[in-house]
């Protein structure tokens, strides 16, 4: 059964430019998931380079080990995702149907198996059989091309909307595309990247420098997000450049150019970030906690994602109470250093408390009234230093209980 839409969801998917030396097929493997397509193959052009980031999780799943096995060589063919499977945690059989559904895309597109990259995203511990996929690929003709909505679908799970963002800009007069989808809703904390995000563009751009693009847009984007505080086993994100744009190529990180493609590729990846935070399981409102004051940006991390992954903050915001002694709470258990009679939280621009105490300007019906919009921000400041934090999250609603509990039924 199809989830209701989030009513955080943005009107409409994206319009997104196509990259050219990117074709995208989508199929369904046997009967689909939930009824949808849930296989994609991104049929990319001979000389795309890729860069990537994966989950630091202890139990990662089978194409995580692959993708790290091969994203030393810089190249990519292609990308092989499939939603409902996560093929994690099935001993060596996982390892095997990876290859044997690289395999599979390899032969369709005409390239090595070591340059098919693949994701599974979906329940763990149930062996992902690879005979299904290999005969979904096997059947992909020009009727299987899409776009980038249907790509995004392709991939989804348990979210409710297909995400997507893309950004154009200019290079040495020629117009660069960026395109990029990614999935997750929850077991979302990341400590790489989310769930599932692809991008692509056309700038020719070597693997070194991609890297190092890809690397600090991360960080302040997927890795600044938490819906659960779970980290999954199957955390990817792949930027593909297929160097189809008519430019000399970018091969250096202080290249000028770096900078415009640098500025560009943070923004669809913080929009892509929002949309999944926006697609939290059961999540109403979106909330961001800003911290500053802190002894370092290191310290302020933690004591914004203490937090932002608090149940009884995200559970107070869900119900429009403005309890922010809970605030207090998360602010204090965090371990980092603070001082209680410096602290200062706001309730977006209402200051709530001051000098160890509430503030004497404070009302708690503007409070309330505050709590009842759709976006919250948690500000919080130290008073101790120049550190500073932003991480975005959900509040915590029954749906969330709802959805989990029901996840395998």
């Amino acid at each position: 059964m199809e989830l209701d839409i989030s009513p955080l969801a943005p009107a409409q998917f994206a319009e997104l430019n196509p990259v050219a030396g990117v074709d995208l097929f989508t199929a369904p493997i046997g009967n689909g998931y939930k009824g949808r397509n849930n296989l994609l193959l991104a049929k990319l052009c001979e000389g795309t380079k890729v860069a990537g980031v994966f989950t630091t999780s202890k139990c990662a799943s089978a194409p995580i080990d692959w993708c790290k096995a091969h994203i030393a060589n810089g190249t990519a063919r292609g990308l092989l995702v499939n939603a409902g499977n996560a093929n994690a945690f099935v001993g060596q059989v996982g390892a095997e149907t990876v290859e044997q559904t690289a395999q599979a895309a390899a032969a369709f597109i005409g390239c090595t198996p070591q340059d098919i990259f693949v994701s599974s995203t979906g329940v763990i511990g149930e062996p992902l059989d690879p005979a299904p996929m290999m005969d979904a690929i096997g059947q992909l003709t020009e009727d299987h091309l899409g776009d980038y909505e249907a790509a995004a679908n392709a991939i989804r799970t348990t979210d409710t909307y297909a995400k997507g963002a893309g950004a154009v800009l200019d290079l040495d007069g020629v117009e660069i595309n960026i395109s990029g989808i990614a999935k997750g809703s929850g077991m979302i904390a990341p400590n790489m990247a989310t769930m599932l995000a692809y991008v692509f563009t056309d700038a020719p751009v070597s693997a070194e420098v991609l890297d190092q693009l890809l690397k600090p847009a991360n960080q302040s984007s997927f890795n600044a997000i938490t819906v659960d505080s779970d980290t999954s086993t199957s955390d990817c994100c792949l930027l593909f450049a297929t160097g189809q744009a008519d430019i000399e190529p970018i091969t250096d990180i202080n290249d000028p150019r770096c900078a415009l493609l640098a500025e560009a590729l943070n923004a669809v990846l913080h929009d892509l970030a929002l949309q999944i935070v926006c697609d939290g399981e059961g999540a109403q409102k979106l909330i961001t906690v800003k911290v500053e004051g802190a002894v370092s940006d290191e310290s302020a991390d933690v004591i914004a994602r203490s937090i932002a992954n608090s149940p009884l903050v995200k559970t107070a915001v869900a119900g429009e109470d403005a309890n922010w002694g809970r605030v207090v709470m998360a602010v204090g258990k965090a371990g980092e250093p603070a001082d209680r009679d410096k602290l200062q939280i706001r309730f977006g621009d209402l200051l709530l408390t001051e000098q160890g105490r509430r503030s004497p300007h404070y009302k708690e019906e503007e409070a309330s009234a505050y709590m009842q919009n759709d976006q919250i921000e948690i500000g919080v400041d130290l008073g101790l230093g120049d550190g500073t934090a932003t991480i975005y999250t959900c509040d915590l609603t029954h749906g969330y209980i709802s959805i989990n509990g029901d996840y395998r039924s």
